[in-house]
């Protein structure tokens, strides 16, 4: 991952390898995950992060790799959580989660293909 494609962007980005072993982050994914005082992440596995069932979830997406979407909500902001295998010259190397911050109303846009 470039991190500097992300490192602005108002989502939180996180990359773990197929050990569960976090090896990236960008900002807004550090100041969402890591709490001032708190120690780094990075180098920590995933599934230590996470209590049940997400724990039990996660570490089966890591053996049976495949896309997790769904939205949560926390500290009454709702929020959209895309996790997805990445690889590495087409061999799976872990996932990477995408947490949005959803707006209250969303628009839905239906687009019509050109003829």
């Amino acid at each position: 991952m470039k991190r500097d494609y992300f490192e602005g962007a108002d989502i939180a980005v996180t990359v773990c390898a197929k050990d569960g072993t976090i090896l990236d982050m960008n900002g807004k994914s550090r100041r969402t995950f890591i709490k001032p005082g708190e120690p780094e992440i990075i180098g920590a596995n995933v599934l230590d992060c996470h209590p049940e069932p997400a724990r039990s979830m996660l570490a089966d997406m890591l053996q049976n790799p495949r896309t997790n979407i769904y939205t949560v909500e926390k500290e009454g902001l709702k929020k959209l959580i895309f996790q997805t295998p990445w690889y590495d010259e087409g061999e799976y190397a872990g996932f990477m989660e995408l947490s949005i911050v959803l707006p209250e109303v969303i628009p839905n846009r239906v687009r019509k293909p050109a003829k």
